[in-house]
């Protein structure tokens, strides 16, 4: 449970003892102060019940808000991961470029046949 959780539920316990002990000192009778004891107990739940449906909200907003932020920086991730596969895949056929220019100069130098040069990249 966060801080804001454990103060909330503190100071709820903390004025069901305040409102029970102050009701079992007054000077009523003991039906009245059953009664009394019963509507503030009933009171109370009501209000914890309420203050924890609030907790739960803001739990979940902020379970949403950070699933949307890993979301974000999943895809930013992933993108960027693209880009970089771009990049080697343009620098190997840059490679593949000189290579096969080279091959061919070597060739006229030689009157050899050419040698095929391929390349497979599967990305």
């Amino acid at each position: 449970m966060n801080k804001t959780g454990s103060t909330i539920v503190a100071l709820a316990a903390g004025a069901a003892l305040g409102a029970t002990f102050g009701i079992l000192f007054a000077p009523d009778k003991g039906d009245k102060t059953r009664k009394l004891i019963k509507d503030k107990a009933l009171e109370t739940k009501d209000d914890i019940a309420l203050k924890v449906s609030k907790l739960a909200e803001e739990l979940s907003h902020t379970a949403d808000a950070k699933k949307q932020d890993f979301e974000t920086k999943l895809e930013d991730v992933v993108s960027n991961m693209s880009y970089k596969a771009e990049d080697v895949i343009n620098a190997m056929e840059k490679k593949l470029e000189a290579l096969k220019e080279k091959n061919a100069k070597l060739q006229k130098g030689h009157h050899a046949a050419p040698v095929e040069v391929e390349a497979n990249v599967n990305v």
